[in-house]
């Protein structure tokens, strides 16, 4: 969590930092919304089902989201803007995040 607070605080993370911050987030994040409808990936750093719905067992799930590491970390914290780079991509009928972000708010501690 402080590497989160660190974030939306605006310091910089180092690249380990921020690969850390992100799995904590999507660790969190699954955590907070149990399921298997949904895959959030972040290439190269992690990846989680979350969202109760329909179980997802094998192959690709139907509902992809998938976006680069500070653009998670800028959707989960709002303590900051998306980066210039910010690429996400989805697919399915229940790849709309926006109702269970920010996960974290600036103030949690």
């Amino acid at each position: 969590m402080a590497l989160i607070q660190k974030y939306a605080a605006g310091e910089t993370l180092t690249a380990a930092e921020q690969r850390t911050a992100v799995r904590f987030a999507l660790e969190e994040f699954a955590y907070r919304h149990p399921g298997h409808s949904v895959e959030i990936r972040i290439p190269w750093v992690g990846a989680v089902q979350a969202i109760a719905g329909i179980n997802h067992r094998r192959g690709t799930p139907p509902n992809v989201v998938e976006m680069n590491g500070a653009t998670w970390l800028a959707l989960v914290t709002a303590g900051q803007p998306a980066p210039t780079d910010t690429a996400i991509t989805y697919s399915g009928t229940r790849a709309d995040l926006s109702a269970y972000l920010p996960l974290f708010h600036i103030s949690e501690g």
